[in-house]
């Protein structure tokens, strides 16, 4: 992709004195002019390259910048080069590992070994999950409009967007884009997502608002609970909210306190600890909970009686 290309572009430049863009275009198995453009858009972002023609000429950056305003230090390009590795757990190529050796070879030590951070961004549904990330990937650099069906809690709806950046917070990915059905901007979970299509329709880039990823944002809370864990439950509230969420009482059972966003979601979470949790407050969906189990209760009632019959 174009921005990995520039940072391997940037890499090379500060650990040799001078290249050519021959060299450039063999090295990333591109266009010379495609070596130019690059070459501009580093400068417009401010980093002094220079080129000079002749026997001794090639692309450089101005001397004085790369001995007084190192751009990167050796813990930032480790922290690089551990983001992009991470890429290659999402989409299951090499493709930023290859990058990563082009760069390494003959240069200074910060481009191999010595990696102390791992991170893998994969999960249990990366069959489904590379193929959606390329396509959205693709959409964005191309400015063409995406389709999906999106499973939302409310309902299952066909839509199209204008997709802008995708988005990897929660231990999930999204995508924030334009959304043409409700007319605004709109953040889509890509496990809810489904027959992603790249149309032919292309867009033209609007003033794009960074989304707003502060919990307190997207997880308004406003659902004030309390309950009573049993001990063995510990692990699993320390692991989701934090020790700080509850305070051990004198029998052993753990009083749980926190703010929830959904009422779904706060059932369903509390009912997978089956009868080792009891929701206090609030008492309406203490009441709904109870009303829930009876009717549970009374279907494996009628399903072990007609076993009998």
């Amino acid at each position: 992709m174009k921005i990995d290309r520039q940072i391997g572009i940037l890499s090379v430049l500060l650990q040799k004195d001078a290249v050519t863009a021959p060299y450039l275009a063999d090295l990333f198995e591109v266009s010379r002019r495609t070596i130019n453009r690059d070459i501009e858009d580093l400068c417009r972002a401010g980093i002094p390259i220079m080129t000079r023609q002749g026997v001794n000429g090639g692309i450089s950056i101005i001397e004085n910048y790369k001995l007084d305003k190192t751009l990167f230090t050796n813990a930032e390009m480790q922290d690089i080069l551990a983001g992009l590795r991470s890429l290659d757990s999402v989409n299951h190529t090499n493709r930023y590992g290859k990058l990563m050796e082009k760069l390494s070879a003959g240069s200074s030590d910060f481009m191999v070994g010595n990696q102390s951070v791992l991170i893998d961004l994969s999960s249990w549904n990366k069959d489904s999950l590379a193929p959606k990330i390329e396509s959205i990937r693709t959409a964005i650099d191309t400015c063409r409009e995406l389709e999906f069906v999106y499973y939302s809690p409310k309902a299952e709806s066909v839509r199209r967007i204008e997709p802008y950046y995708l988005i990897f917070r929660w231990t999930n990915w999204y995508v924030w884009g334009w959304c043409k059905k409700r007319e605004d901007f709109r953040m889509f979970k890509l496990n809810r997502m489904e027959n992603v299509k790249i149309t032919e329709r292309e867009f033209m880039k609007r003033q794009v608002p960074i989304p707003d990823l502060s919990n307190e944002r997207i997880f308004p809370g406003g659902i004030k609970v309390k309950a009573l864990f049993e001990p063995e439950c510990k692990w699993r509230l320390v692991e989701e909210f934090g020790s700080g969420s509850f305070k051990e009482q004198e029998d052993g059972r753990l009083l749980f306190q926190a703010d929830y966003t959904d009422k779904e979601n706060l059932v369903t979470w509390l009912l997978t600890f089956r009868e080792k949790a009891e929701l206090l407050e609030p008492k309406e969906i203490r009441a709904e909970i109870k009303e829930s189990v009876e009717k549970m209760k009374r279907k494996y009632e009628n399903l072990s009686q007609e076993g009998r019959n």
